[in-house]
């Protein structure tokens, strides 16, 4: 198991004061991080717009991680949710 840092924006960043959530994984792809942020979104968050992970995507410093992909060596990520504007 690796502890993967979460870093969060948009209604994410509203979870936690630092803005980073600290996500224990079980794997080493992008698909087992969001299944376990899901899992502790739920327990921690139970309120939080449940949904919203699935439409979010992931990123290192330089791209966007496809839950197929390895995570990052380095354990850092951000999350992003879907965002709209005209």
């Amino acid at each position: 198991m690796k502890t993967i840092e979460v870093q969060l924006f948009g209604a994410f960043s509203e979870l936690v004061p630092e803005r980073v959530l600290q996500v224990d994984v079980e794997g080493d792809l992008v698909g087992d991080l969001r299944r376990a942020m899901q899992v502790q979104l739920m327990e921690g968050w139970p309120s939080f717009r449940n949904g919203l992970l699935a439409y979010s995507a992931f990123a290192d410093e330089r791209r966007v991680l496809r839950d197929g992909e390895r995570l990052p060596e380095d354990g850092r990520v951000a999350v992003l949710p879907p965002v709209s504007g005209g």
